[in-house]
């Protein structure tokens, strides 16, 4: 069971997506308004978020990038319909978890929400607020980023992978885990995303901070 916050301003929407997750045996939250929902996301008491961009008071993606920017690491699936390549490429860099367009159909939003959970619970949760290994360091808690005495700029995703990178330094990921743990997407097996990511944090963090493990992924070096 799980405790998950809807945040959706239009009433029957809103009731038929708490309808079918308290079927599902979870107990949920509904509030519409976006100041609001993101006093209760920022509140600790929830294991997921469903969140609607078009909110009164604070947009969905300002919720979002709050959120995030106050380091609360809860997952988000952004429902909405707002279905542009651009929204949702705006969504998922600002920390979304998974986005679903409106109209939908209860049993995928149900299987994404199922799948979230899954994964909050698979991954291994550091508690340490800053991670530091080869000369980078990540402030989990303010989202910031130095190499040496240098604060790099880093975008939601990208502070994400170098998380990921750096909770498991010394070992080898692959791109699959890496694309589960950061971007939690069904993507195409011959999408190069995480390659690009990896160049981007080579960029940022310096280019011998992530090595290359020909056929198996990528290993961030201590």
């Amino acid at each position: 069971m799980a405790r998950i916050l809807i945040v959706e301003d239009e009433h029957r929407i809103a009731s038929f997506v708490a309808k079918g997750l308290r079927a599902d045996g979870h107990l949920t939250t509904t509030v519409g308004d976006g100041r609001e929902g993101l006093d209760h996301a920022l509140s600790g008491d929830h294991d997921l978020v469903v969140l609607d961009i078009g909110l009164p008071s604070m947009d969905g993606l300002a919720v979002l990038d709050q959120l995030r920017a106050q380091g609360s690491r809860v997952p988000v699936i952004v429902l909405t319909a707002r279905d542009s390549v651009g929204d949702t490429v705006s969504a998922l860099e600002g920390g979304a978890d998974d986005y679903v367009p409106k109209p939908f159909r209860f049993a995928e939003l149900l299987a994404r929400v199922r799948l979230r959970l899954r994964q909050g619970q698979a991954v291994p949760v550091d508690r340490r607020d800053v991670l530091e290994s080869g000369g980078v360091r990540l402030d989990l808690r303010t989202r910031r980023a130095r190499v040496g005495e240098r604060e790099v700029d880093l975008s939601a995703r990208e502070f994400a992978l170098a998380e990921v990178f750096m909770v498991n330094a010394g070992q080898v990921l692959s791109r699959e885990q890496l694309l589960d743990h950061v971007w939690g997407l069904d993507f195409d097996p011959g999408s190069n995303v995480v390659d690009v990511y990896v160049g981007y944090l080579r960029r940022k963090l310096g280019a011998g901070s992530i090595a290359t493990a020909r056929g198996m992924g990528y290993r961030f070096n201590r």
